[in-house]
């Protein structure tokens, strides 16, 4: 969507990297402390978490325009994001995670890489389940128009 080489562009992903991880960080600070029975502290946990969510909500607005994402691109950045991460990503963390004997990081990257495996296929299907209504659509809208159109010629012709 954006230029991948600008610093700009990849200010903006860092940016929305660290406002997402904040979100889910201090849901997690705030589902702690909620277990420690400091419910004040869970709430201001959960309002910054909501107003990260906000500020990740802005770069994405800046990193895919909203007048150039379809549904359909959507999926494509989807399923390339999910690929990513279950050929390359992941893997390559569970590898290293192997050589430190870090078992449990093993454990928790083979299951992501399932995980977004499952992901991108679900990403896939919808994708061609969206392009077969699209398509029937599209004929169902070639019909109406040409009625229309025919409709139109004979009223003109009268005319």
């Amino acid at each position: 969507m954006a230029n991948s080489n600008s610093v700009t562009i990849t200010n903006l992903e860092s940016a929305f990297a660290g406002e997402s991880m904040a979100h889910i960080k201090y849901r997690y600070f705030a589902k702690l402390a909620r277990e420690a029975g400091a419910e004040e502290v869970a709430k201001v946990f959960e309002e910054t978490a909501d107003q990260e969510v906000m500020h990740a909500f802005g770069h994405l607005d800046l990193l895919y325009p909203k007048a150039q994402l379809t549904p359909a691109k959507a999926l494509e950045i989807a399923i390339e994001g999910e690929t990513y991460e279950y050929t390359e990503m992941y893997p390559k963390f569970r590898h290293l995670a192997e050589q430190e004997g870090n078992t449990a990081a093993v454990a928790e990257y083979d299951e992501q890489i399932a995980e977004s495996k499952e992901h991108a296929e679900n990403f896939k299907r919808t994708l061609e389940k969206a392009a077969k209504r699209f398509a029937a659509l599209a004929k169902v809208e070639e019909r109406h128009a040409n009625h229309y159109r025919a409709v139109l010629e004979s009223i003109t012709e009268k005319a």
